[in-house]
């Protein structure tokens, strides 16, 4: 009988035959990880610590600047670590089921939601030196439904201790090619978390996978093409006021080689003090660049139209 309910908790036996592979997420730049079935994973001997997280998403029919389709609310959590991630955490299976064990976190960190084997995802073996299957889920809500657990999840328990606030994922791309997602994945992020996030979005038809790489791709190139632009014109007005006051010293020695009793000498050293003063202003212009590079970025991205993704 107790071999019946472990079966049962494993959950119904593979089909006999050839099983289709199962799914990958398939995004340059993203490492893969093994999936397996639930089936397999429960299977694992003890040696295995079983880690569940879920997502929590609702349909969003609003418009960022009345123009930006917003597409879905997806819900993670900014975490004590200053990591991003997704509620739920690690279950003992020799206490819990999974969905009993992740409820129970989740009713530490939103206080007012369950989830049932019928919201399981995927899972898949972590990299490292531990020996982690990370479990996922994901349930829909109707956006009523997914903003009273962000209600609640500021009066649960572990809110400003273990899970400093709740956040969205942007899910569009603005013109600047930065802007919304792609800003978002440069973020840090727990464990397999950003994995999952990729993995749901696009197993959940919730983004295009081609958006889902270019967005990966733009967090991967620095952003250089912006320091360049910024530090260019910072040069060319550098460059063009020592010019400017370059040709005023030499204006004034020519005023003064028509007197003779000038003093050349004194109209040479003024010349070069202000070949100095202009190479200072430029050192000075690019401290001022470096230091405000990340301002200048922002600056570009608000000031970008937004372009929707497809």
């Amino acid at each position: 009988m107790a071999a019946v309910g472990t079966m049962a908790a494993m959950g119904p036996l593979p089909a006999m035959g050839a099983l289709p592979p199962l799914p990958t997420l398939g995004v340059p730049g993203v490492p893969e990880l093994k999936p397996l079935t639930r089936y397999e994973a429960m299977r694992l001997g003890p040696g295995w610590s079983h880690s569940c997280h879920a997502m929590l998403y609702a349909p969003n029919p609003g418009m960022l600047f009345g123009r930006i389709p917003l597409r879905y609310a997806v819900l993670m959590q900014m975490r004590f670590d200053g990591l991003l991630g997704f509620p739920g955490g690690f279950v003992d299976r020799r206490y819990w089921s999974l969905e009993d064990g992740l409820n129970r976190v989740l009713g530490l960190g939103l206080g007012c939601v369950r989830l049932t084997e019928a919201d399981y995802l995927c899972s898949h073996l972590t990299e490292g030196p531990h020996r982690v299957v990370a479990h996922f889920y994901a349930r829909q809500l109707t956006l009523e439904e997914l903003h009273t657990i962000e209600i609640s999840a500021v009066h649960s328990r572990d809110h400003g201790m273990e899970v400093m606030g709740m956040v969205r994922v942007p899910l569009y791309t603005q013109k600047d090619r930065m802007g919304g997602l792609p800003n978002f994945l440069a973020n840090s992020f727990v464990g397999t978390a950003k994995f999952q996030l990729l993995f749901a979005l696009k197993i959940l038809n919730m983004v295009p996978e081609e958006k889902l790489a270019e967005a990966v791709a733009a967090t991967q190139r620095p952003k250089k093409a912006a320091i360049d632009h910024a530090g260019g014109a910072a040069g060319h007005l550098a460059a063009h006021k020592a010019g400017n006051e370059l040709a005023k010293a030499g204006n004034e020695l020519g005023e003064r080689a028509e007197h003779p009793g000038m003093v050349h000498a004194g109209a040479e050293q003024q010349l070069v003090g202000l070949e100095g003063q202009a190479l200072a202003e430029q050192l000075a212009g690019a401290e001022a660049l470096e230091q405000s590079v990340g301002l200048g970025a922002d600056a570009v991205a608000e000031q970008a139209v937004a372009e929707v993704m497809e």
